[in-house]
């Protein structure tokens, strides 16, 4: 007797098991914004309840502005994010008020990986399980949808991408998103190192959410067919569209760094006084840049701005050019230091030079020698006998 009734409710629950199909599976992907953390695009999971059609947005890219010592963690590079689960329509309020496009890709997953994925992030989302340690190339929202996916197939996602490369870079990635912000790209390419720029498999590009979704078109589910079942567009983007990759000669800076130098010398010859007094903010803009760059070398997390080569060329030595070119600014004799400095400096961008060529932690800097090569060297041949 206790055989059949053990046996009845055996098949009492594998007939509600069948009763109760998956959940719907979809990556959500919004496109960039205008405002500077926006401009790298965001998506969510999106899980679509069977029995009652709503639909729950796991979104990674939620932070706390007001927590103690925001400021603090965000300059040493120490950010924390959480995930929250909430309705998709309120989810994409801001995105409709602001005009980014937000476009779903449903995937093709097998029954017990939607239950899985779905079960995953409702424990996931659980107040003390929400909260990581947020990393903008290498653990954001879109490396989080990217992993629990990945999860989900067992590993097959990444199996399937990390050996693909379209040859981009953190750098070219962040430079190329932040392009409409001539002070973020600007920052992003000055301020990081060789580490940014060695070329990424489709796994790591995918730190990027557009790029996320077009690698999720590349591969197959666990079924042999392709993992993205279909694609609907849910809100239109009304904004300018994501920024083109274009390519970045570094003949323009070199005529912009020569001319400025030419510049310099010709105007050395009938006023030293002037090219001191110009030479002095240069100085002082190097000695700010590098000095920030030293700071987020050795006093922060930031790791992709470690050992940077524009060290070489936005040189924190420039610091002590400063007391020499106030004196010549004022017809006054440099020191008896100053010349060695000079030359100091501008030799710095010449080993920064070498660097570019060795094959040992290249670093994708060669606008900024351009540049910067022919003004150090200006100023030197111009002022060193001052």
């Amino acid at each position: 007797m206790r055989l059949l009734l053990a046996a009845a409710l055996c098949v009492l629950a594998c007939g509600a098991a069948q009763a109760s199909p998956a959940p719907r599976i979809g990556v959500a992907t919004m496109q960039p914004g205008t405002v500077f953390f926006e401009r790298f695009g965001h998506d969510a999971i999106v899980v679509v309840d069977p029995a009652t059609g709503a639909a729950t947005s796991y979104n990674f890219g939620f932070f706390d502005p007001d927590e103690p010592d925001f400021i603090a963690n965000f300059v040493h590079g120490r950010m924390r994010y959480r995930l929250e689960a909430l309705p998709f329509a309120d989810d994409m309020a801001y995105y409709r008020q602001v005009g980014r496009g937000v476009s779903i890709q449903w995937l093709n997953l097998a029954d017990d990986e939607a239950t899985r994925l779905s079960a995953a992030l409702a424990q996931n989302a659980r107040p003390e399980n929400a909260r990581y340690g947020y990393d903008y190339f290498t653990d954001n929202c879109a490396t989080r949808v990217r992993d629990a996916i990945d999860r989900a197939l067992g590993g097959s996602l990444k199996r399937q991408i990390e050996g693909r490369s379209h040859g981009s870079t953190y750098r070219s990635e962040s430079v190329r998103l932040a392009s409409p912000a001539p002070w973020m790209w600007l920052g992003f390419d000055v301020g990081l190192g060789p580490a940014a720029d060695q070329p990424l498999s489709v796994w790591q590009e995918s730190f990027v959410p557009m790029r996320l979704a077009d690698a999720l078109r590349e591969v197959d589910g666990s079924n042999g067919q392709p993992l993205v079942r279909s694609e609907e567009q849910i809100l239109p983007h009304r904004i300018a569209p994501e920024p083109a990759e274009a390519p970045r000669p570094w003949w323009p800076w070199a005529l912009a760094g020569l001319a400025i130098a030419i510049t310099f010398q010709w105007v050395a010859r009938r006023s030293p006084r002037a090219v001191a007094a110009g030479a002095l903010p240069v100085w002082g803009l190097c000695v700010v840049i590098g000095a920030l760059m030293l700071f987020l070398w050795t006093a922060t997390a930031h790791r992709f701005a470690w050992g940077n080569h524009n060290l070489l060329l936005f040189n924190p030595l420039c610091l002590l050019l400063l007391p020499g070119g106030w004196r010549i600014a004022r017809g006054r004799p440099a020191g008896p230091w100053f010349a060695r400095w000079l030359a100091a400096v501008a030799a710095c961008t010449v080993i920064a030079l070498f660097l570019l060529w060795l094959p040992v932690a290249p670093q994708r800097n060669a606008a900024w020698i351009a540049l910067l090569l022919p003004i150090h060297a200006g100023l030197w041949l111009a002022l060193r006998r001052r």
